[in-house]
């Protein structure tokens, strides 16, 4: 079946993944692993003499994208960049099943083949929903974790996100970018964080990928409560996805050493401040 909509749209696809990589400016490498799920496809880069740090990114989006949007990880981190199996970039095309924990046992075997018994993780939106299933089904192998507006914890009803999908159409229908932005606005509040990178990546969604609408689930608070190792959870005020009301209260009950951070007046589409990157790196470091 594949993931994208023509085999020109996955060309399209990739050649923005390897562009916004390029733009990094910085040494990488690609790795391939396998798992019984499928080839998995990962970045290495940043600082390679720093902690090891696996970034998962988000729904319908890519790691080089991600990679752009976390630049303030790459001084620090030996970073590992995953492309989500099922989604855009360079994994395996196989859609796994967002309802139960495959994607957490996806990501545990991502570990073990790259060479790590224990890693910390990073992980934003729909990858921190995966992060968040992978500290349920292997705890032991999260040394710590920082999810940033994350599925998974306590997502909010389908009809919060619906408005956004009337300019959707709109677009699909005429092909007016306009109608990109309107659709962007509903995640983004604040036009002044949908850079050129921002609005590429959600156009090629749009264009070329068969959009998945839905997120992880919210995890288990038993399995949740075996995950012993510190984590950071940091949500927005007004994600209309993932609402810091509904998240961080969730987050503080289920995992047991868990610290939380609200992104006032801040979507799901976000720039983190200046003391929120210091804060992830702190405490990734600590």
């Amino acid at each position: 079946m594949g993931i994208y909509k023509s085999e020109k749209g996955k060309e399209c696809s990739l050649k923005l993944y390897d562009e916004q990589i390029k733009k990094l400016g910085m040494p990488y490498d690609d790795i391939y692993v396998n798992t019984s799920f499928g080839k998995t496809h990962l970045i290495e880069t940043g600082n390679r003499s720093g902690k090891p740090l696996l970034v998962f990114h988000g729904g319908n989006s890519t790691t080089s994208y991600n990679l752009l949007a976390c630049r303030f990880l790459l001084d620090d981190f030996h970073i590992y960049a995953v492309d989500t199996i099922g989604h855009p970039g360079k994994s395996d095309e196989v859609s796994l099943s967002a309802k139960n924990y495959d994607y957490g046992k996806w990501a545990s075997e991502v570990i073990t083949q790259i060479g790590y018994d224990k890693i910390n993780c990073f992980g934003a939106s729909f990858g921190g929903g995966i992060l968040a299933k992978l500290m349920c089904v292997a705890p032991q192998k999260v040394e710590k974790a920082v999810l940033v507006v994350p599925s998974g914890i306590n997502n909010a009803f389908p009809i919060s996100s619906a408005k956004m999908m009337i300019p959707l159409i709109k677009y699909l229908v005429t092909k007016d970018e306009k109608y990109i932005k309107q659709t962007a606005l509903f995640m983004s509040i604040r036009e002044d964080v949908l850079d050129s990178d921002t609005m590429d990546t959600i156009k090629d969604s749009f264009d070329n990928v068969k959009t998945k609408v839905g997120m992880p689930t919210n995890v288990d608070e038993r399995l949740m409560q075996k995950f012993k190792a510190p984590a950071l959870v940091i949500a927005s005020e007004k994600d209309c996805l993932f609402p810091a009301r509904k998240v961080l209260p969730r987050a503080k009950q289920i995992i047991p050493n868990c610290q939380v951070r609200e992104l006032k007046n801040s979507g799901h589409i976000h720039v983190l401040p200046q003391y929120e990157k210091d804060l992830v790196v702190d405490f990734l470091n600590a």
